[in-house]
């Protein structure tokens, strides 16, 4: 039975050993992370829940659609009426995980050999077969190896392993550009002014771009949490500040319109260094031309995002 190695338990890695494994494969996935799901990411804030990555999603491939339903059929996901300012825009209805994004990972995660809290340190190939090292000191060997991680994180391995990429898969993966987001979440003691559905574009001079209400969401129903992403300006200025509760007040500030700073419970801040992929390899996976299968895929690849990154998962499986 052929084994394929995934290194990372974003949408793009758990959907590429889903399919492996219903193939017949034997698959085995690695996450540096506590957890799986990658930017489809929930976190407990106090009493409530607050998804801080991926807000939601559209489903327009058929592929994609059919995994839709079926979360939908076993109430992992439901729809979010979100509006837009522009309606020509919005022909897709957009979907949410019913108990957070990540909620949608775990479902994909189930029967799957994944181990998290595993970081790959090292890799190194020989003709038939890819080993890969991690940080607790432990090497696996498989057939096939399929790497899901952010495209600077994928070609910093490779560095680190002593390999190398012809000039061409190189220079692709060196041109994917990600974006990073600065988010943070509130827990509050009442709901806030955020407008029905619960979803709000800001302004492009605002250092916040997007502020999320996670009760009308429906993902932390008892308890009103917002999410706020801070602007591509704000996040690039301050994506390597060593401090970064420092940032809340100003970010609080700028959507004093919507939340009353003094029924504010609790308060947590990420950093998502490779949040938006806005420069993507054309393909949905950059097949290497090495002699044991290697595959670059993930949301840097095809058409992005969330199905993007189903898309990517799905097509390197059926590659291999």
């Amino acid at each position: 039975m052929p084994t394929t190695l995934i290194l990372g338990a974003g949408l793009a890695g758990l959907t590429a050993a889903r399919e492996l494994t219903q193939q017949g494969h034997e698959v085995l996935i690695f996450d540096k992370g506590r957890g799986v799901g990658g930017r489809l990411a929930t976190r407990r804030i106090a009493t409530g829940r607050a998804d801080h990555g991926a807000q939601y999603f559209s489903a327009r491939s058929a592929d994609f659609q059919a995994l839709t339903q079926e979360m939908r059929a076993a109430g992992v996901v439901h729809d979010w009426h979100i509006e837009q300012s522009d309606p020509a825009s919005f022909q897709h209805p957009r979907y949410v995980g019913t108990n957070g994004m990540s909620s949608i990972a775990k479902f994909l995660a189930q029967n799957l050999d994944v181990q998290t809290g595993k970081r790959a340190v090292t890799v190194q190939q020989d003709a038939q077969s890819w080993s890969v090292t991690f940080d607790d000191g432990q090497t696996i060997t498989g057939d096939s190896l399929i790497v899901t991680l952010p495209a600077p994180q994928a070609l910093a391995l490779w560095q680190e392993s002593g390999l190398t990429l012809s000039a061409g898969e190189k220079s692709a993966l060196e041109a994917i550009h990600y974006e990073p987001c600065i988010a943070l979440m509130l827990q509050l003691s009442q709901p806030g002014n955020v407008p029905k559905p619960g979803g709000l574009k800001l302004p492009p001079d605002s250092p916040v771009a997007w502020i999320a209400d996670n009760q009308q969401k429906g993902i932390s129903p008892d308890v009103p949490t917002l999410t706020l992403h801070a602007s591509n300006t704000f996040s690039q200025q301050h994506v390597d500040d060593t401090n970064l509760n420092a940032l809340i007040p100003e970010l609080i500030a700028a959507v004093s319109d919507y939340i009353g700073p003094a029924t504010i419970v609790d308060q947590q801040i990420h950093r998502w260094r490779y949040s938006n992929a806005t420069e993507r390899y054309s393909e949905p996976f950059l097949a290497a031309s090495t002699p044991a299968p290697l595959l670059f895929g993930g949301d840097g690849f095809g058409q992005g995002n969330v199905e993007g990154a189903f898309l990517s998962g799905l097509a390197m499986a059926r590659f291999v």
